[in-house]
């Protein structure tokens, strides 16, 4: 497998999805989590006046911790960040987070365009944005903007995703350097340049 070469060490990476989000998760996230030393900051569609419950879901699936942000938190390397429901979830140029009740995007708060168009923002060329299983084409513009900003994309390959249009979504629109499987994703981020191994 051809390794998407970076020329800026990799810092942080977003992740999108919507439809079929937690099966997708469940094989990413735990293949990323050994030796990880930046940050994941996870979106996924949630029903809005529920409280999440993936990272309980994930925190015994994964060698790293996994947990929500605080509205301010530094974006600390080496933990899993999971978006809370009903807020939209962004990071701002001094790489903290912040909370936003603004209206929804494309249905959607969290919104993955959200996070991916700040994340573009604060780290450029240094984020890699992924796109997975989704039935709408929230994260598109977002993967744009990052691939805009000099950063990276990877989408879900989709045929093999449970929703196909948020991965067609990103490829029509972003151009994404990497489309394949979840397990092909998970090792083009651990060789990419500057991830702990």
């Amino acid at each position: 497998m051809l390794t998407v070469k970076r020329t800026t060490p990799l810092e942080i990476v977003v992740i999108g999805a919507s439809t079929g989000a937690v099966q997708a998760l469940h094989v990413l996230l735990p293949l990323l989590s050994h030796g990880l030393s930046i940050p994941i900051v996870v979106v996924v569609h949630l029903p809005a006046h529920h409280r999440s419950l993936l990272p309980e879901i994930f925190a015994p699936l994964c060698q790293a911790p996994v947990r929500e942000p605080l509205d301010k938190e530094p974006v600390a390397g080496g933990v899993i960040w999971f978006a809370p429901a009903d807020y939209h979830l962004m990071i701002e140029s001094e790489r903290s987070f912040a909370f936003s009740v603004d209206a929804p995007v494309k249905y959607s708060r969290p919104a993955v365009d959200v996070l991916f168009e700040s994340a573009a923002r604060a780290y450029g060329a240094g984020v890699t944005g992924v796109v997975l299983t989704g039935a709408s084409d929230d994260g598109a513009d977002g993967a744009a903007t990052i691939r805009t900003h000099g950063g990276c994309v990877y989408v879900q390959d989709p045929e093999q995703a449970e929703a196909k249009l948020m991965p067609m979504a990103a490829i029509r629109l972003a151009a994404p350097q990497y489309i394949g499987s979840l397990t092909g994703i998970a090792e083009q981020l651990r060789a990419s340049t500057g991830w702990s191994t």
